[in-house]
C-alpha cells in the first residue's frame, strides 16, 4: 500500500471527534506549558503522560494527546521570549534575538503572529518531510541485525551531546547513569537479580515514567522555588495587531528555509531544535539583505521559529523509525511508547499502522488547530506569565503525583519520583543533562539484548560487532558525533553567545 493510501487511513483515524478533542487539548495545554519560561515541551510531556495513563486512554489518544502538546509547547516557547527575552526552553533563544526588539517597539503582536505563521509553516513542511521519509527509512532498517542495532544505540549516545552540548564528558557520564539504572531488575536471560535488594517493586527494573517525571518536573519544582518564589513575570504590554499581507509575504520566504534546516536538524540524531533555530537565524541573517537582524526584523523572528518547529517534527523520523529518539522531548514519547508495550522502529510502521499514521495525520490538524488558536487566543495565553509560581507549581506537581499514583497504586512509586526530582535538581545545579539518563534507561535493556544477541551468534567473538558495512559505518558517525561537537562546537556556541550579546548591547 502506497504512502498517500496509508496517509488517508490515517485521517481517517486522526478526524474522529476524539482525536480532534485531544488534539485541540494537547495543543492550548502544550501552548500554556511552553509559554512557561523554563518548563518547556519534555516537562509537558512528561508532567502530562501520568496522566494519560490515569484516564486509561487508548494508545492513538495518548499519543495525539502527548504529540500535539510537544508541538503546543514548541509555540508557546516564544511567547516569554518575545514578551519577557526569556526563552521558554533552550530552541527558543534565538527568538529573542529580534522578538524582544519588536515588542518594546510597540509590535508585540506582530511579533507574536508572525512567529506563529512561521511555526505553523515549519511544523506543516517537516511533517510533510516525516511522511515522505520516514517509510523509506523504516524500509532500510529492516536490514538491521543485532550488530547494526547495537552500533545504531552507541551512535545515539555518542551524539547525545550535539553541536550545541557544553560537555561532551558530562553527557556521557549521564548516559552511564542511565545504563546503570537500566539494569536494576530481573536478568531476561539468566532470571538473576540485579541490584533489586530484594525489594519486590525492583524485581521489574526502574519504571522509566517514574524516573521522567522526577527528572524534569518535581526537579523544575525545586528550581522554580529556588529562583522564582514570589509574584509572577512582568511582560510588555500586547499593542493591537497591525499585521498586512505585505508584511506576511516578505518572512515567508525566512520561515520555508528555516523549516527545511530545522528538519534535516531534527533528523540528525543528537541536533535537535538549539540548532535548528541556531542554523535558520545564521543562514538568514547571511542570505537576506542585511536589514535590522539584531534589533527587531520580522525575518529574525520568522526563521528561528520555523526552524525548531521544523526540527521538533524531524526529531520523530528517527524515534519512529529506528527507535532512537531526535530529541529529549521524543525521548519522552518513546517512553510512553514502550510503557503501552509498542516497539518503535521499522516494524512499527507495519505492525501499528493505524496508530503510527493516525499520528502523524493528527499532526497535521494538531498544526492547524495551534495556528488557529495562537493569534486570537494570544492574550489568554500571555496572562499566564502573570501567574506566581507559588500558585502555579503546587498545581503541576500535584498532577504529576496523582498521575504516578493511579497507574501504580503504590506508595513506594512516589517516593522514587521524589528520590529521582532531588537527584535531577543536583544533576542540574552541576550542568549533568537528564536526557542521557533517560535514554539510557530506555534503550539499555535492548542494547544488552542486542548485545547478546551478537556475541551468542558469533560464540563470543567481539569481532562481529564490525563484520558488516552497515555497522562499520554506524561506527563511524558515532566517533564523529563524538569528536565533532569537541571541535566545531565551542565555535558554534561563541557565536550564539555572541549573537546574544551583540543584540543586549543594541
Amino acid at each position: 500500500m502506497d504512502t498517500m493510501s496509508l496517509l488517508m487511513q490515517g485521517f481517517a483515524v486522526a478526524l474522529t471527534p476524539e482525536s480532534i478533542m485531544f488534539a485541540v487539548i494537547g495543543a492550548i495545554l502544550g501552548t500554556l506549558i511552553g509559554a512557561l519560561p523554563g518548563l518547556g515541551p519534555a516537562n509537558g510531556v512528561a508532567i502530562l503522560i501520568p496522566l494519560a495513563f490515569s484516564l486509561g486512554l487508548s494508545p492513538t489518544s495518548s499519543l495525539i494527546l502527548l504529540t500535539s502538546v510537544y508541538a503546543g509547547a514548541m509555540y508557546g516557547g516564544r511567547i516569554s521570549s518575545i514578551l519577557l527575552n526569556i526563552p521558554g526552553d533552550e530552541p527558543a533563544m534565538m527568538t529573542c534575538l529580534d522578538g524582544y526588539p519588536m515588542a518594546l517597539k510597540g509590535k508585540a503582536a506582530e511579533a507574536l503572529a508572525i512567529s506563529a505563521i512561521a511555526s505553523f509553516i515549519g511544523s506543516f513542511i517537516a511533517t510533510i518531510g516525516l511522511v515522505i521519509l520516514a517509510p523509506i527509512l523504516a524500509k532500510f532498517a529492516l536490514k538491521f541485525g543485532p550488530a547494526e542495532y547495537f552500533a545504531l544505540f552507541a551512535l545515539a549516545f555518542a551524539t547525545l551531546g550535539g553541536i550545541t552540548g557544553k560537555n561532551q564528558f558530562k553527557t556521557l557520564m549521564a548516559a552511564a547513569i542511565g545504563l546503570m539504572i537500566a539494569t536494576v531488575g530481573i536478568d531476561i536471560s539468566t532470571g538473576v537479580q540485579r541490584f533489586t535488594f530484594n525489594t519486590l517493586e525492583l524485581f521489574e527494573g526502574v519504571d522509566f515514567i517514574i524516573a521522567i517525571v522526577g527528572l524534569f518536573a518535581i526537579s523544575e519544582l525545586f528550581f522554580f522555588l529556588e529562583r522564582h518564589a514570589g509574584d509572577g513575570l512582568k511582560q510588555v504590554a500586547i499593542n493591537k495587531l497591525k499585521l498586512s499581507p505585505k508584511d506576511i509575504i516578505k518572512v515567508l520566504p525566512a520561515s520555508f528555509r528555516g523549516a527545511v534546516l530545522g528538519f534535516v536538524a531534527g533528523v540528525l540524531p543528537g541536533a535537535g531544535a538549539s540548532l535548528g533555530s541556531f542554523i535558520s537565524y545564521t543562514v538568514e541573517k547571511r542570505v537576506s539583505d542585511k536589514g535590522e537582524f539584531g534589533k527587531g526584523d520580522p525575518r529574525g523572528v520568522a526563521a528561528p521559529e520555523a526552524g525548531n518547529n521544523g526540527a521538533a517534527s524531524g526529531a520523530l523520523v528517527p524515534m519512529l523509525t529506528l527507535g532512537v529518539p531526535g530529541s529529549g522531548t521524543t525521548a519522552v514519547l518513546l517512553a510512553m511508547l514502550i510503557s503501552l508495550n509498542i516497539s518503535p522502529g521499522p516494524m512499527l510502521f507495519q505492525q501499528n499502522a493505524d496508530l503510527v499514521w493516525g499520528v502523524i495525520a493528527a499532526m497535521f490538524i494538531g498544526n492547524l488547530v495551534l495556528l488557529l488558536l495562537n493569534i486570537p487566543m494570544i492574550g489568554i495565553f500571555v496572562k499566564l506569565l502573570s501567574i506566581p509560581p507559588k500558585y502555579l507549581m503546587p498545581i503541576v506537581t500535584l498532577i504529576a503525583s496523582v498521575g504516578i499514583y493511579a497507574v501504580s497504586h503504590s506508595a513506594l512509586d512516589l517516593y522514587f519520583m521524589v528520590g529521582f526530582g532531588v537527584a535531577g535538581y543536583i544533576f542540574r545545579k552541576v550542568d549533568i543533562p537528564l536526557v542521557p539518563i533517560i535514554l539510557g534507561m530506555l534503550l539499555g535493556p535492548e542494547m544488552e539484548k542486542s548485545l547478546r544477541h551478537t556475541l551468542v551468534l558469533s560464540d563470543g567473538d567481539w569481532t562481529a560487532l564490525f563484520n558488516s558495512g552497515l555497522s562499520i559505518g554506524l561506527w563511524t558517525v558515532a566517533i564523529l558525533g563524538l569528536v565533532l561537537p569537541i571541535i566545531v562546537g565551542p565555535i558554534v556556541r561563541a557565536k550564539m553567545a555572541k549573537s546574544k550579546t551583540a543584540t543586549k548591547g543594541d
